[in-house]
C-alpha cells in the first residue's frame, strides 16, 4: 500500500488547511513563512510514496490548478507523478482542473521545491480556491 500524505498551509480561514483536516490520512499543515516552512519540510518523515500539497489561489474560483514544476534561482524541479491521471481522479469526482507548466514564485512554490526535492518528485502541488470560493465545490470535495 501506497504511504500517503496531504499538506496545506495553517490558518483558521485557509482553505488549504480546511481541505487537509478534512482528509483521512496523514496529514500536516506547513508555516506561513519561507523560513518557518523549510523547517517544517526538514522534519517530516522522508518515507512517503506521494505527497500532496494544496495552496490556495485567490485566481481560481470553481476549479484546481495541477502544478508540474517548481522553480528556485532559475532550476525547475518536476513531478513524476502522473499528473493526467490526478486531472481524471478530480474530474470523475466533478472538480475541474488544469495542468500547469508554468512554475507559480510564491511561498507555495517555495514549499512545492523544497517537498521535491525531499522526495525525489513523488509530491504535487495542487493550488486550489480561496475560502471565498471553496464551499462553492466543497461538496465535490467532500
Amino acid at each position: 500500500m501506497k504511504k500517503v500524505l496531504y499538506i496545506g498551509f495553517k490558518g483558521h480561514n485557509n482553505s488549504s488547511a480546511i481541505l487537509v483536516n478534512s482528509l483521512s490520512g496523514q496529514r500536516s499543515l506547513l508555516t506561513n513563512s519561507y523560513a518557518g516552512l523549510k523547517r517544517d519540510i526538514e522534519i517530516l518523515p522522508s518515507d512517503y510514496d506521494e505527497v500532496y500539497l494544496f495552496g490556495a489561489d485567490k485566481s481560481l474560483s470553481d476549479s484546481f490548478r495541477i502544478e508540474q514544476y517548481a522553480e528556485k534561482e532559475g532550476k525547475q524541479l518536476a513531478a513524476i507523478l502522473d499528473l493526467n491521471e490526478l486531472a481524471e481522479r478530480l474530474s470523475a469526482s466533478g472538480i475541474k482542473s488544469t495542468i500547469s507548466k508554468r512554475a507559480t514564485h510564491y511561498l507555495c512554490n517555495e514549499a512545492y521545491w523544497y517537498l521535491l526535492e525531499k522526495y525525489r518528485g513523488r509530491a504535487v502541488l495542487i493550488h486550489i480556491p480561496t475560502i471565498k470560493h471553496f464551499y462553492n465545490i466543497a461538496p465535490l470535495v467532500f
